[in-house]
């Protein structure tokens, strides 16, 4: 521990008085700077002056006023000055300790004063670069030897150009027998990680699924909507990789699980949402988001029979160039079906456009079309928009997470080495997470307007979402309401916004916007609140500058999109990170072991269970009256702890689970789609192919 700074502390030297401060500073939670300096006649220095990061004011650099960029300083006065004493050595002649920002001892690391490369750690990344070893996992090998990014003192960036060791996992044991081994050693190290292996009558592994700690309890702040594609192979066993992803308060994909699947029957699906469902403690999302696979939505109808399905809409109009590009008039039908689509404010003008598109065109016997209008519910903006999505009306999170495992597996990885990976890569997530918690703590975006709104969302939420915020507060230049009609405390605008479609070409589109005086409620009929949880700029309009409403009211405020709520699966330990740089996570930890064995201990008898109750409650309220913990902070708490399964099974005869001792490695998963054709080659075909192998061959 270094002791606080006070004035009259000496140091011998100006190196002394900067590297003192500097870890002063790292204990704490901020960056430093050398902000001044005075010389004296004889050419040494006689004064100078050591600020935190954040002093003084920036001026925004961006060259569009309209875009700018975040902003790091923000006025603070921490700083120390230090002046020469008679004796020639360096005395502290004042000191600031009071910041005007949020310090974080965790996230000091990202400050460039604290970032350290030493010549053991370059010299290691300059021979594994020799070594040919690609440059982007020269960050993640060194985090993977130092146990976690936070014990790392640097960036990425700061060594990009250099590598460290590869990982040796091709043990000696079979894929099957090594997975189940990994698995029991994480469970190990975490009880609450979760698992189940599925395998055959000859025990062979047929499904897999697993969930660290940290994703579940991230389920609870972040699991009303989720994203579900197996269009992703791993491995060289063909079997699809089938994560579940969501989005977090940053609007980074979020993962709640995986599983590896031999076939895509709706068995197998059932199979595995079950799993995932109990894995969750039995609570579903509210929203889903998949393909049109039919053994899929069989699946879902049966597991989660109330969530809302979705069908991935970048899916259906990417088939529409195979499935009606035979047509005549193809370019013109085109046109028309994509503004039926995305240009259909509500269902009875996208049934009106619909009917006309088919009619004109005659594609009333199609029967892909035919299809495709009896699942509208599912796919069409008209019919979902209503609904919460957290901004998603596509698969994409779930295959950006697949882009995102590319750079630790590819289709050839044997599933021992699989899973190590995997571990990487979340290891990586949170680590981007983290950082983001750092950029929406310490930089801000400037305001744009003059509205109180917008500095109101500005300190609450997150740097990205406030981003989307900005978006529709810049957006006001570009719509002109006008009152329609009032009735009562209700009053209906016209909004119209002028929306550029491509290059030069804008069109205007006409919106309603109903406000209720006496509620303070708003409604946009582009439904942007609904789907995404951000105001559209229709709404904010009229809130703004039509009824000068000071602040938006608590109901268009979503907990998911804050910055500073204080969310509790931050500080759950997962299985491939010890929590070594973040102390109150490793009591948070401790205190979660105690009271489960006090919880195991007590739940045996009534009598033990009703005073154990009083004792909590009674512990809760004292906490909670002398200002430790806030009501809006245990909102997002995870649930009772439950313990990981880690049952190795197959389906017998009579119903029941089976053990197995010894686990054989998969079979190679059957590919979808249209198989190899079996027909007969003639005599010529097989003479130019044999041929053509010959050059190759050459």
């Amino acid at each position: 521990m270094v002791e606080e700074p006070t004035i009259g502390m000496m140091f011998d030297s100006e190196e002394e008085v900067f590297s003192y401060y500097k870890q002063y500073a790292k204990q704490v939670g901020f960056g430093v700077t050398k902000r001044s300096r005075r010389l004296g006649d004889d050419g040494n220095v006689r004064y100078f002056t050591i600020a935190c990061l954040r002093e003084g004011k920036s001026k925004s650099k961006a060259s569009n006023i309209v875009r700018p960029k975040p902003m790091e300083r923000m006025g603070c006065k921490a700083k120390i000055n230090a002046k020469v004493s008679l004796d020639g050595r360096f005395t502290l002649s004042s000191v600031v300790l009071e910041h005007t920002h949020v310090v974080s001892p965790s996230k000091t690391k990202y400050f460039r004063c604290h970032k350290k490369l030493n010549s053991r750690v370059k010299r290691k990344l300059e021979q594994l670069d020799d070594a040919g070893v690609r440059p982007s996992k020269n960050y993640k090998a060194l985090a993977i030897e130092a146990g976690g990014y936070d014990n790392l003192p640097f960036g990425e960036k700061d060594c990009r150009n250099y590598i460290n060791k590869v990982r040796n996992e091709l043990l000696g044991e079979g894929d099957a027998e090594a997975l189940r081994n990994y698995l029991m050693r994480m469970q190990q190290k975490n009880d609450r990680f979760f698992y189940v292996i599925d395998i055959d009558e000859e025990s062979r592994l047929k499904n897999v699924f697993w969930a660290d700690a940290r994703s579940r309890a991230a389920y609870e702040s972040f699991g009303d909507v989720i994203t579900f594609d197996t269009t992703y192979l791993t491995n060289k066993y063909k079997m699809s990789f089938a994560p579940f992803v969501g989005v977090n308060h940053h609007g980074q994909s979020i993962l709640f699980g995986c599983g590896l699947l031999s076939n895509e029957n709706t068995d197998t699906f059932v199979w595995l949402f079950e799993t995932w469902l109990k894995c969750m403690s039995d609570r579903a999302p509210n929203a889903i988001i998949t393909d049109q696979d039919r053994a899929m939505q069989a699946a879902i109808r049966r597991v989660f029979p109330r969530a809302n399905h979705r069908f991935c809409l970048w899916h259906i109009m990417s088939k529409v160039p195979h499935k009606l590009g035979s047509y005549s008039q193809y370019e013109n039908f085109k046109g028309a079906l994509l503004n039926c689509v995305y240009d259909s404010l509500t269902c009875d003008e996208f049934e009106t456009r619909w009917q006309q598109v088919v009619e004109k065109y005659n594609l009333q016997e199609n029967a892909w079309l035919c299809q495709l209008y009896g699942e509208r519910h599912q796919w069409v903006p008209a019919y979902v928009k209503g609904i919460f999505w957290a901004g998603m009306s596509t698969t994409q999170r779930s295959e950006s997470m697949n882009a995102f495992f590319d750079g630790y597996v590819g289709p050839k990885t044997p599933l021992k080495k699989f899973v190590g990976d995997y571990d990487n890569a979340l290891m990586r997530m949170v680590e981007n997470k983290r950082l983001a918690d750092f950029g929406s703590y310490n930089k801000m975006f400037p305001l744009i307007t003059l509205h109180s709104i917008e500095r109101q969302l500005q300190a609450i939420y997150t740097n990205e979402k406030f981003k989307e915020v900005q978006e529709e507060f810049r957006g006001f230049m570009m719509c002109l309401p006008s009152l329609l009609k009032c009735e009562g405390a209700i009053s209906t605008y016209e909004v119209i916004d002028r929306v550029r479609v491509s290059g030069d070409f804008i069109k205007e589109v006409k919106y309603c916007v109903y406000f209720n005086d006496t509620e303070c409620e708003v409604q946009c009929t582009c439904r942007l609140f609904e789907f995404r949880g951000i105001m559209c700029r229709h709404a904010l309009i009229v809130l703004t500058l039509v009824k000068d409403v000071k602040e938006l009211p608590s109901k268009y405020i979503l907990d998911r999109w804050r910055k500073d709520l204080k969310r509790k699966y931050t500080f759950v330990k997962s299985s491939y990170d010890d929590l070594s740089g973040n102390p109150k996570a490793q009591k948070y930890d401790d205190l979660c072991n105690d009271f489960s064995e006090v919880a195991f201990l007590a739940s045996d008898y009534n009598e033990t269970y009703m005073t154990m109750k009083a004792c909590i409650r009674k512990l809760k309220e004292e906490l909670l009256c002398n200002g430790l913990r806030s009501e809006s902070s245990l909102s997002s708490a995870p649930s009772l702890h439950i313990p990981g399964a880690y049952s190795i099974c197959n389906e017998a005869t009579d119903g029941r689970y089976q053990k197995c001792n010894k686990l054989r490695s998969p079979l190679v998963a059957k590919s979808k789609g249209k198989p190899s054709s079996t027909r007969k080659q003639s005599i010529v075909e097989k003479v130019v192919r044999k041929l053509k192998l010959t050059k190759v061959k050459k």
